[in-house]
């Protein structure tokens, strides 16, 4: 079977996208044994994930997207500019603000477009959830998870605050980002007992109160040049340890985004979307 696919990226943060509008690919053990195969950088196409465009009841269109190593993932805001930017160039939405459904819920994208080209794409994330069950973790229920200690080993110990953005995140604040051995720690805290559903783990240095810079360690892919949940995340965590303010720059290794945790409760993401080729595939 033939199918024609776009890759595309957000701030080196790339996906494959596949229109299944009108052409179901499978059910879900197909769909991550295809996320293996296509992502695969050696023997695929090679990217961080793979994306589907579907139909839903409940919104304009419903996005799936499924990591490198097969897992289903909540949610993805990267994932969702770029799932916005081609259901807008390709007509399959008239409007330049409509609605997506997701894993993690109805994710509202609204793009900005001059003299017919999009800019970038500004996507409210919803609020974020602090409570302990909901991140979720492990251990007796709390309001919020701020500046706990997790021990990862004897010789290791962070302090971690946590939130889920539809999918779990655990921020741990450094004094140099670029020093930290990301695929070291990463995979230890990720897979950590402490986390049911494993967890993406951010490290972020705070510049000023404006200004973060940051790496990421993905939940079922590894390190990443940019993740636009965790660069949500990251500013809910440094606004609840009161090291920034509620809008700030997060520099990502792909890139900047812009994150504002406004007064409504919810986190707004505005940052770039970019096509890198189209192709047609045998599968």
């Amino acid at each position: 079977m033939k199918i024609d696919f776009v890759k595309m990226h957000g701030l080196g943060n790339d996906f494959i996208l596949i229109d299944c509008l009108s052409k179901p690919l499978g059910d879900s053990s197909f769909l991550s044994y295809l996320a293996k195969k296509l992502c695969n950088r050696n023997f695929g196409i090679g990217a961080d994930g793979l994306m589907l465009i579907l139909p839903s009841s409940k919104a304009d269109l419903r996005m799936r997207i499924f990591n490198y190593d097969g897992s289903e993932a909540q949610m993805c805001g990267n994932g969702i500019r770029c799932f916005a930017k081609y259901a807008y160039e390709n007509k399959l939405v008239s409007k330049n603000k409509f609605t997506v459904e997701t894993l993690a819920g109805i994710i509202i994208p609204e793009l900005t477009i001059t003299n017919n080209k999009i800019l970038g794409v500004k996507v409210n994330m919803g609020t974020p959830k602090l409570r302990r069950r909901e991140v979720p973790m492990n251990g007796k229920d709390t309001s919020r998870v701020v500046n706990e200690t997790l021990k990862i080993n004897p010789e290791q110990t962070f302090k971690i605050t946590c939130v889920s953005m539809g999918n779990p995140h655990c921020i741990t604040f450094v004094n140099d980002v670029q020093s930290i051995p990301v695929d070291e720690i990463g995979p230890k805290i990720e897979n950590h007992p402490l986390f049911p559903e494993k967890t993406n783990v951010e490290f972020i240095q705070v510049l000023n109160k404006q200004e973060i810079n940051f790496r990421v360690w993905e939940r079922g892919v590894g390190e990443t040049l940019a993740c636009g949940t965790g660069a949500c995340a990251a500013l809910v965590a440094a606004v609840l340890n009161k090291k920034t303010d509620r809008e700030a720059t997060i520099h990502l290794p792909g890139g900047d985004l812009d994150i504002q945790w406004a007064n409504d409760g919810h986190v707004y993401m505005t940052g770039p979307a970019e096509l890198v080729f189209r192709g047609e595939m045998e599968i």
